[in-house]
């Protein structure tokens, strides 16, 4: 008699056929049992479960790969800094929307680097293509928008020192300890050139939200190092893309702009960096945006901001201010207008209410650290975990809020404008006395001979039939 496990068992010829005997029959119970009952150790496993398995690790996989942004209006950026190039995939454009390649190029080149003195050298046109998504006639599909934007200037024999050795403050040592590989020339992913794709969705976002409620975004640098503007010295209800866009540093107050310039030419001629502050507003934002607990407005705008490349700090409304004031002093008292109706006099929740937009301007600061690349030694260590210095080369911006200010504002609006989506999908559903477009759909000529006859006498007064639009489709 032997005992394992608190199982005793016998080694005779008699016991051993008592057990084979009993296995037999164990055996055939589970055979008749359902799959459902048997536990899944127990059995084999099925061609169609291991489908169903490895669909639920791509889906796990894809959930956590961190490139896309958005619910309704989602945003996948894509490419390496010195990669064939970069861009982004936006699902959940509104169909009917017209959009061109300028609309998209004109943010893209306040963004792009070799601007000024005070930016990365780097010389790209940072030209945009427009793959998908957008028909002959400049209207958007309602499908998947794809833009490209390829790399022309690099020159990926500048990162060589940086090939086993960590740039100091930079995600050169973080990226090999979560994925024990990385883009070493230019940065890959780290690099703030993945922007190009958040800028470009940006821009489409933009133009959807200006179309419908007349919504202004604009960001501008209001400090360099210990420069800073004063408080009220940019009129938030009144300074213009203008005012920002007329000094390399795209602050509007030119007296402390020319301070700003001075301080990153201190830095830059010594091969060193600098951080900043920017501010961004949103004019005329809708009200209502925002949905408690975890998807209030300001926790998506931190998240965000906080996405983008060197940020550190993120303030709204008082931000760390309001902790000095009381609650007497900090609470902004309600008032009837004549034409806006519900208003505050003061605007110290910056715009958000208990995570919703309340109709006022909505105004934050985020804080961008000194860029990390740069050219004087710095103590590091290697891949290998030994000691040694490093001079980094490569061409990189001595501050980067000046370039930062589109890439702000574009983040902002990507945020609005799905948010926008998640209201309307939600808070104004019911309500409506006609639901026709629901059930017939968005093509109303096939389904209402009233909105057949409006088309025809407009196609008539062009002089457009469906005929000579089918020429000129097949001429282009």
């Amino acid at each position: 008699m032997h005992r394992l496990a608190g199982v005793s068992f016998s080694s005779s010829a008699t016991s051993k056929g008592k057990i084979e005997s009993k296995m037999q029959t164990s055996k055939s119970m589970i055979a008749r049992r359902p799959k459902t009952m048997i536990p899944s150790v127990w059995r084999r496993t099925t061609s169609s479960e291991k489908k169903q398995r490895e669909r639920r690790r791509g889906q796990l996989q894809i959930a956590n790969v961190g490139s896309t942004y958005g619910r309704f209006f989602r945003v996948t950026t894509f490419g390496e800094s010195h990669g064939g190039g970069v861009g982004c995939v936006v699902d959940g454009v509104p169909p009917k929307l017209q959009i061109s390649r300028e609309d998209l190029q004109f943010e893209l080149d306040r963004r792009r680097p070799g601007q000024s003195r005070i930016t990365t050298p780097r010389n790209e046109e940072d030209s945009c293509e427009i793959l998908s998504g957008v028909g002959l006639d400049g209207v958007t599909l309602g499908t998947p928008i794809a833009v490209l934007v390829r790399n022309k200037d690099h020159k990926s024999q500048d990162y060589g020192e940086i090939a086993v050795a960590y740039r100091p403050s930079h995600a050169d040592a973080t990226y090999d300890m979560k994925y024990g590989v990385r883009a070493i020339a230019g940065g890959g992913r780290s690099s703030a050139r993945e922007t190009i794709g958040r800028v470009a969705a940006g821009a489409i976002a933009k133009k959807i939200l200006k179309q419908i409620g007349n919504t202004e975004i604009l960001a501008y640098v209001s400090q360099v190092k210990d420069v800073k503007t004063s408080e009220g010295g940019v009129d938030h209800e009144k300074f213009t893309m203008e005012d920002v866009e007329k000094n390399i540093v795209r602050c509007p107050d030119d007296s402390v702009a020319e301070k700003m310039i001075e301080a990153i030419d201190e830095v830059r001629v010594k091969g060193d960096s600098c951080g900043g502050v920017v501010t961004c507003i949103v004019r005329n934002c809708p009200r209502g945006l925002g949905a408690p607990v975890f998807d209030k407005l300001e926790a998506d705008l931190a998240k965000a901001m906080m996405s983008l490349p060197a940020t550190k700090g993120f303030e709204i409304g008082s931000g760390f201010g309001g902790v000095l004031e009381k609650g007497s002093e900090h609470n902004d008292p309600f008032y009837m207008d004549a034409e806006r109706g519900l208003r505050t006099t003061t605007n110290k929740s910056g715009g958000i209410q208990g995570g919703i937009s309340n109709g006022e301007i909505i105004e934050m600061k985020i804080a961008f650290k000194p860029t990390s690349t740069i050219t004087r030694p710095q103590n590091t260590v290697n891949r290998d975990g030994v000691e040694t210095e490093l001079k980094a080369r490569g061409r990189h911006d001595p501050c980067v809020v000046p370039r930062a200010v589109p890439m702000v504002e574009s983040m902002v609006a990507l945020v609005l404008i799905d948010h926008l989506m998640m209201q309307y999908a939600q808070c104004d559903l019911l309500g409506r006395e006609d639901y026709s477009f629901v059930r017939d759909g968005n093509m109303a000529t096939l389904y209402d001979a009233q909105a057949r006859e409006v088309a025809a006498t407009q196609a008539s007064k062009a002089g457009m039939s469906a005929k000579k639009m089918q020429e000129e489709y097949e001429e282009n």
